[in-house]
């Protein structure tokens, strides 16, 4: 017999589906400095290395343009807006060739990041998870299947707030493709339904405002809108 709960099951974070339904989440990884302009200004080298990986936790995630509260221990938040892949297939040690099987869908998101508490937790050594993966950090649009919406590889990617454009270009210009990105971090985890990967942002992130509204887009994939609260 199965012991009852101790205490209250957290409820299953999903994401909506284009054309109805529910994606759960069960992980969401996220691929640092994917785009050559963006590694420049954040005062890095461009040139291809390895990928690296970090997580946000599944209830970072806000759906259905709910407004997000500016967090506290900050004075420096930016946005950084990202085509998301959602994993419905698992698999460990991907081929780069199978990695987009295990795709169901793609989305728009926002890695939302205290770049101060960022930037200081690194140059102390530290891990740097406060500064990505506090509460409502990854507000994200609805997923769209792939039967919708193909492969986006050169698709227009945009962030604007209040209407002015803060970032645009194009997916083509990622350092490591999304097929890549898959094999490369299966060799580390074996990959899962309900993953999500958040693959990189391009170049103009900068400091978000209380009031701020915000609308990024991938074109032919979708959109997200929220404002900051």
């Amino acid at each position: 017999m199965t012991d009852a709960f101790v205490i209250t099951p957290p409820p299953t974070v999903v994401v909506p589906v284009k054309g109805g339904g529910s994606f759960p989440v069960r992980r969401i990884f996220c691929v640092g400095r994917n785009y050559a302009e963006h590694a420049r200004e954040m005062g890095h080298d461009p040139e291809r290395e390895p990928p690296f990986f970090f997580m946000k936790p599944a209830d970072a995630v806000v759906t259905g343009g709910a407004d997000v509260p500016y967090p506290p221990q900050t004075a420096d938040l930016h946005h950084e807006v990202e085509l998301v892949a959602a994993i419905s297939k698992a698999g460990a040690d991907i081929a780069v060739g199978e990695a987009l099987s295990h795709v169901y869908g793609y989305g728009v998101g926002l890695d939302l990041t205290r770049r101060d508490l960022q930037q200081a937790l690194r140059k102390a050594g530290r891990p740097w998870e406060m500064g990505k993966a506090f509460d409502r950090s990854a507000p994200i649009g609805d997923i769209a299947p792939v039967a919708m919406t193909g492969y986006p590889g050169a698709a227009r990617i945009e962030l604007r707030v209040n209407g002015e454009t803060r970032q645009s270009a194009s997916t083509a210009d990622m350092t490591w493709s999304i097929p890549e990105i898959i094999a490369e971090l299966s060799r580390f985890v074996a990959l899962a339904p309900g993953d999500l990967i958040f693959t990189g942002t391009p170049a103009g992130v900068s400091a978000l405002a209380r009031g701020d509204r915000l609308e990024g887009s991938v074109e032919g994939v979708g959109a997200v809108a929220f404002r900051i609260a």
